[in-house]
C-alpha cells in the first residue's frame, strides 16, 4: 500500500469498466485521482463513489475532442498543481471488418483510440517536462493489437497504432525520466464486454460460464486484475522499465491456439 502516495494520476475513461478499477486501485495506493468520461451524470456518480477511497475528481471529456483532452490535463494541473501519471483507458470498440467498415466508423476509432491518447500524452508529458520531474504514462491496449479478429479491423488498427506511439514517446522522453508503457489486455469481464457480447454475439445470460470453460484459468480476467498491472507500471515498483508493451492475457501470441 502507498506505492502512489501523493501522486496525481489522470485516468481517461475512468468512470467505468477497467478505467474505474484503475482509478480505485490508484486511490488505494495513495494517489490523488482525476477521472474523465463523456457523461456528466455517470462521471459525477463515479467520482462520488471514488471519494470514499480518497481525493477523486471528475472532469468531463470526450477524448475524440482534442481541445477537451487538453482541457482535462489543464483542469488536473489547476486542481493539483501537476500531473504525475496518465492512464489512457478510454476506448471505442465498434464491430467492423476490412470490407464493411465505413469511413465514419474508422474515423471514430482513430479519434478515440489514437488521436485522443496522443494529445492527452502531449499535454501530460508537456507538464512533466516543463517541471523537470519524472512521470509515468500507461496506455491500455488490447491483445487485438497483434492482429485481432476479422470483425475488429478498425479497433485493431488503431490500438496497434497506439502501441507504436507508446514506444515512440518512451524513446523520445527517456532522458526526461518520463516512462511510457502499454498493456495489451485480453478478454476481460466488464460491463462493457457484457453489452458487446449481447449486442454483437447473441450471448445469453450464461456467456461468462461458457467462456470460462474454454480458458486456461477457468475464468475471465476482471477489471481489478488489469488495474493491478497498470498501477504497478505507474509506480516506482516497476523500476526503470519504459517502452514496454506487455501482453496481459491467458493466450500466448504465436502459438497455434
Amino acid at each position: 500500500m502507498g506505492s502512489l502516495d501523493d501522486r496525481v494520476v489522470l485516468v481517461s475513461g475512468g468512470t467505468q469498466g477497467v478505467g474505474l478499477a484503475i482509478a480505485q486501485a490508484a486511490l488505494r495506493e495513495g494517489a490523488r485521482v482525476v477521472v474523465t468520461g463523456r457523461r456528466a451524470d455517470v462521471g459525477e456518480a463515479a467520482a462520488a463513489d471514488l471519494s470514499a477511497l480518497g481525493d477523486a475528481r471528475f472532469v468531463r471529456c470526450d477524448v475524440a475532442d482534442v481541445e477537451a483532452c487538453r482541457a482535462a490535463v489543464e483542469a488536473t494541473v489547476t486542481a493539483h498543481g501537476r500531473v504525475d501519471g496518465l492512464v489512457n483507458a478510454a476506448g471505442f470498440t465498434e464491430r467492423g471488418s476490412v470490407l464493411d467498415t465505413t469511413p465514419e466508423m474508422f474515423e471514430q476509432h482513430v479519434a478515440v483510440n489514437l488521436r485522443g491518447p496522443f494529445f492527452l500524452m502531449q499535454a501530460a508529458i508537456g507538464d512533466m517536462v516543463r517541471r523537470g520531474e519524472p512521470g509515468s504514462v500507461v496506455n491500455v491496449l488490447t491483445m487485438s493489437a497483434h492482429g485481432g479478429q476479422p470483425h475488429l479491423a478498425p479497433y485493431s488498427a488503431t490500438k496497434a497504432g497506439l502501441a507504436g506511439l507508446t514506444k515512440n514517446a518512451a524513446y523520445a522522453h527517456r532522458f526526461d525520466r518520463v516512462r511510457v508503457n502499454g498493456v495489451n489486455i485480453g478478454w476481460t469481464d466488464s460491463d462493457g464486454e457484457d453489452v458487446i457480447q449481447r449486442r454483437f454475439h447473441d450471448a445469453g445470460d450464461d456467456w461468462r460460464e461458457q467462456a470460462a470453460k474454454r480458458l486456461p484459468a477457468g475464468r475471465l480476467a476482471t477489471p481489478e486484475d488489469a488495474a493491478g498491472i497498470v498501477v504497478l507500471l505507474l509506480s516506482d515498483a516497476s523500476g526503470v522499465v519504459t517502452g514496454s508493451v506487455m501482453d496481459w492475457d491467458q493466450t500466448v501470441v504465436g502459438t497455434s491456439d
